[in-house]
């Protein structure tokens, strides 16, 4: 059984992640910016979840993404709300 990811260590993945899809440097990545801010339209918008999926081994529920108002801080909380259902539900992050 995997334990649960920090905070810290989701945001490092998931910034990597969208840095590889935006093409840019993780170290700009902030937050509060959205994926639009970030040049991600909405096609690679829909690849970048699917490959937050697949590396973390969740699946989103369909009506979640916005991809002009969420942030990347709205991304973080998504996986690590997905993965807490995913291994049951029952464990609370500090």
């Amino acid at each position: 059984m995997n334990a649960p990811q920090s905070d810290e260590a989701i945001r490092e993945r998931l910034y990597a992640i969208i840095a590889k899809q935006a093409k840019i440097d993780p170290a700009l990545l902030k937050p509060e910016a959205t994926l639009k801010d970030l040049g991600i339209a909405s096609l690679e918008a829909i690849e970048l979840i699917f490959d937050i999926e697949e590396d973390f081994d969740i699946t989103f529920p369909d009506e979640h993404a916005n991809f002009d108002t969420d942030t990347v801080q709205s991304l973080i909380d998504a996986v690590r709300t997905a993965l807490q259902a995913k291994s049951g539900g029952s464990e609370a992050t500090a």
